[in-house]
């Protein structure tokens, strides 16, 4: 029975990891004879963007994409961990009702890290779309344990599914 018990945590905490955020590894093969303190700043995350700035890593934008809001409902499970859609209720992560045109870091009761809540920050859907590519750039110093979504649909996905859900 204890080992069943332990089992079962074991498989709850490795669905929570990788729910807020697995890491995907990227390699960047340098061919340069740079010293590899310059090749290692070279190889680091690009530049934080400006509050204004919807410029993505991948060099997509939430443009190129169709979103589709049932897909996007499915893709927010791995947010449901930390977030609801329920106005005023905060969990790990604040609630993401009403998240679109809405300042950064000002759900009331949900105590945001100094970085999120001095970002200057309005959620636009290209912001977020930005942001959900990778929140550590977007935000560095950020509390979100979450590594960000690679895939650019499924982005675009999520994004029509919390504009759906606020109508």
């Amino acid at each position: 029975m204890q080992q069943s018990v332990i089992r079962i945590g074991a498989i709850a905490v490795s669905l929570f990891l990788a729910a807020c955020g697995g890491s995907e590894s990227t390699s960047v093969a340098s061919e340069d004879t740079a010293p590899a303190s310059e090749r290692v700043a070279a190889q680091s995350a690009p530049a934080t963007p400006q509050a204004d700035d919807i410029s993505t890593v991948d060099g997509t934008a939430l443009a190129d994409f169709t979103g589709d809001a049932a897909a996007g409902e499915r893709a927010f499970m791995q947010c449901r961990t930390c977030h609801v859609m329920d106005p005023g209720v905060n969990r790990m992560g604040p609630s993401l009702a009403g998240i679109i045109g809405r300042k950064a870091g000002s759900v009331d009761g949900f105590n945001y890290s100094p970085a999120m809540a001095e970002s200057e920050i309005t959620w636009t859907p290209e912001k977020l779309y930005q942001f959900l590519e990778n929140p550590r750039r977007v935000v560095p110093g950020n509390r979100m344990a979450f590594a960000g979504v690679r895939n650019d649909q499924e982005r675009a996905n999520l994004i029509a599914y919390l504009k759906d859900a606020q109508r």
